[in-house]
């Protein structure tokens, strides 16, 4: 199976190792992966920003980069959910409407494909250690992920799931929410990490290394022993 990648452009500057990451389990599970060196952003950020114009001028771009008719496969709940709701107000009934409606039906997060396309939950990983799996607002409410990313996790060797409570609440992240509220952002995002060392882990899992990012400039401020790591981060350990 050939299936095209799209990794979002903070990914893509700030942590290519989870494209990578993505890429290396893609390949041991039998997918042929297709990379389109021209693609950019999905718009997100200039959507929420305000900036419909710009976003799609941004979108279109990225409507026509993936109009391939195959799975397309990214790392981030937050941008596929982006495409797969937002897209709609951007191009219904425009002269790209046939297009994006193709591309919002061929865009998986990387778990969600893995477990309800390819039919996979045991990649053979292995991490000694304990952390918690921390969902995302958007991967969650715009997305729709479910246990897929839990299924996953719970057949890696090793790895020890903690409970999370308030598992479902904000991590203050946000998008553009971080930068316009910087204080209420951190305060949020003490709560979160409050909760998480409550729960004795050592690893902070998600799906999205957007929230990561955000959590991660806390532990580092603080000075804390904890260590965020992408899903993809996590089943490409272990194995060559």
């Amino acid at each position: 199976m050939i299936v095209d990648i799209f990794i979002p452009c903070y990914i893509d500057q700030f942590y290519p190792e989870a494209g990578f990451n993505m890429v290396k389990v893609l390949d041991k599970v039998g997918c042929a992966v297709n990379y389109n060196i021209e693609q950019t952003c999905c718009g997100q950020p200039a959507f929420h920003s305000g900036n419909w114009d710009d976003c799609k001028e941004i979108g279109e771009k990225f409507i026509k980069e993936f109009l391939n008719d195959r799975y397309i496969v990214t790392p981030s709940a937050v941008c596929a959910g982006f495409v797969k709701n937002q897209y709609s107000e951007l191009f219904h009934n425009t002269v790209l409407h046939n297009e994006y409606k193709q591309v919002q039906k061929n865009l998986f997060e990387f778990s969600d494909f893995l477990v309800n396309v390819l039919k996979i939950s045991n990649i053979g990983a292995t991490l000694n250690g304990k952390a918690v799996l921390m969902p995302t607002c958007s991967s969650q409410r715009n997305y729709g992920i479910k246990n897929e990313p839990l299924l996953l996790l719970e057949k890696v060797r090793g790895l020890e799931l903690m409970e999370l409570q308030e598992a479902s609440t904000c991590c203050g992240f946000g998008g553009n929410f971080t930068l316009k509220y910087e204080n209420v952002s951190s305060a949020i995002a003490q709560q979160k990490i409050d909760n998480i060392l409550k729960s004795g882990a050592e690893y902070i899992i998600s799906t999205d290394y957007s929230c990561l990012m955000h959590l991660n400039g806390y532990i580092k401020k603080q000075g804390l022993n904890l260590k965020v790591m992408h899903i993809a981060d996590v089943l490409a350990s272990g194995w060559d």
